[in-house]
């Protein structure tokens, strides 16, 4: 008889928004702490049970994205395309809440089946905010959303049942980025499904986008795709000639838009309260 594997659980988000407190609320003393591979950044891992089930729980490092622009970020980017968490707790400051839902967004798009934990629901709280869940659900796909105030153990069973849920994976079509920069995302998607290696290791969608954000780890990745990095290129400098300005720009700036636009609709403010 094959025994099954462990569930695998991630748990991502920005520094600072308690991700180790959940950590240890969740495993206790069943964990272990070294080093990733090749790096002097610290790697914790520790196992749960949740509902009967084995679960490991790997820390990624704390990161603001998903891009290539620290050793943090590459470790926890690529963690997540070659180990292929069963789910990813993404841990926010809900009083922070528009700052920290971009990594949310890029995940996403990586196409991440996604729990999202609104931690430090109290401070939030205590700011006057009150963030409806089921709104913030729905903006991002139905993924469950789950108050948390990780230092008190509030909200660890609901984490714990929606890390067991199957309706948890977004579509990583989610955002648009309007005709132009999606006719290009499209092309080059259309030339990464041609080579089967490059689909095995990369979400075809996710790749085109990384290109033309002109990611240089992607780059280093894909050296041996010289007429894929070169059509990456050419379309960056189209659609920059279209746009007025380069695509990693305007991605960004859409994200923000469609962050923005969500929490206008989901978070209120309590009357006589600071900004």
């Amino acid at each position: 008889m094959t025994l099954a594997q462990p569930l695998t659980i991630a748990l991502a988000g920005n520094p600072n928004v308690g991700k180790s407190t959940l950590f240890n609320a969740l495993t206790g003393g069943r964990q272990h702490v070294g080093n990733w591979p090749g790096k002097t950044v610290e790697k914790k891992e520790g196992w749960a049970t949740i509902d009967g089930q084995d679960v490991m729980i790997v820390d990624l490092p704390g990161t603001y994205s998903l891009a290539a622009y620290s050793v943090e970020e590459i470790i926890a980017c690529d963690y997540l395309l070659s180990d292929r968490p069963g789910t990813v707790v993404a841990v926010v400051d809900s009083a922070n809440l528009e700052r920290n839902l971009y990594l949310v967004c890029q995940l996403i798009e990586l196409g991440m089946p996604l729990v999202l934990a609104l931690n430090m629901s109290d401070t939030a709280k205590s700011r006057g905010l009150h963030i409806d869940t089921r709104a913030l659900s729905a903006a991002f796909d139905g993924i469950p959303v789950v108050e948390m105030v990780g230092t008190r153990g509030i909200g660890l069973d609901a984490l714990r049942a929606a890390l067991l849920s199957r309706n948890s994976v977004p579509r990583p079509t989610l955002f648009n980025y309007g005709e132009t920069l999606e006719n290009e995302i499209a092309a080059l998607q259309s030339a990464i499904e041609l080579e089967a290696d490059l689909v095995r290791l990369y979400p075809p969608r996710w790749l085109a986008i990384k290109l033309l954000e002109n990611d240089p780890h992607i780059a280093e990745q894909l050296a041996a795709y010289p007429a894929i990095l070169r059509a990456a290129q050419d379309s960056i400098a189209r659609s920059t000639g279209m746009l007025g300005d380069d695509p990693e720009t305007i991605l960004t700036d859409r994200r923000y838009g469609f962050i923005g636009d969500t929490v206008s609709r989901a978070v209120t403010r309590s009357a006589g309260t600071a900004e």
